[in-house]
């Protein structure tokens, strides 16, 4: 199937479902994105700051970028003038660094929380306990050029379906810990970012609100 088809085929999924599309075209070219952006769809993921810059300045400027790799503080300066969310926050100091260039751009960005699910240790994330405490101690409250809307984690690379939605499952009830806290003025949670083109299907079952697909949309990566 084309990509046009591929994404017609998402929306139809999930149609009448609380979740959002974003095509992950990080190693595709232009010409592809475009393919998608001309059925009408504007969300696309990146995973590397200077791919995701350089398609920002050579594709049309109303497409909805998201940055959803590790993202390193010396490079949140390249993104913060125009990313729309980024899914990767991992520390209290890259925070820090968005909301400073955030303030320099004269923007407000919107970011998730990245937490550590996986069995995989190599994965990025905060520890969910931990996160709890953070917040309720009150650490995220300097941002004020940052509005917190939710959270991503993503789960073990494994065929066993029952550890990938335990996974989900532990990520959703920490949302809903996060949601019942006492409101903070630049925290909005209503986004669940978890799923990928081998486990979307599970998260759709677990709650998630965006799923990052980019194989089944664009085909395998060379």
């Amino acid at each position: 199937m084309s990509i046009a088809g591929n994404i017609e085929s998402f929306n139809q999924s999930l149609a009448g479902k609380h979740c959002k599309l974003i095509a992950v075209s990080k190693t595709k070219p232009c010409s592809a994105i475009k393919e998608a952006y001309d059925t009408g769809f504007r969300r696309f993921g990146e995973n590397r700051v200077q791919e995701l810059v350089e398609k920002y300045q050579s594709l049309p400027r109303d497409i909805e970028w998201h940055m959803i790799g590790h993202l390193q503080t010396n490079k949140v300066k390249l993104i913060a003038p125009f990313v729309a969310l980024i899914h990767a926050v991992d520390s209290l100091r890259l925070a820090a660094e968005i909301d400073k260039q955030a303030a320099k751009n004269h923007r407000t960005i919107d970011c998730l929380l990245q937490v550590h699910i996986a069995l995989e240790e190599n994965k990025f994330g905060f520890d969910g306990v931990e996160l709890v405490q953070l917040i309720e101690g009150g650490k995220f409250d300097e941002f004020q050029n940052i509005r917190f809307k939710g959270l991503m984690g993503m789960a073990t690379n494994t065929g066993e379906k029952h550890q990938v939605q335990t996974e989900f499952k532990e990520l959703k009830k920490l949302y809903e810990r996060i949601v019942a806290l006492p409101p903070r003025n630049n925290f909005d949670f209503q986004e669940l970012s978890m799923g990928m083109s081998s486990d979307y299907q599970i998260a759709l079952e677990e709650g998630s609100t965006m799923i990052r697909v980019g194989s089944s949309i664009f085909g395998e990566r060379k």
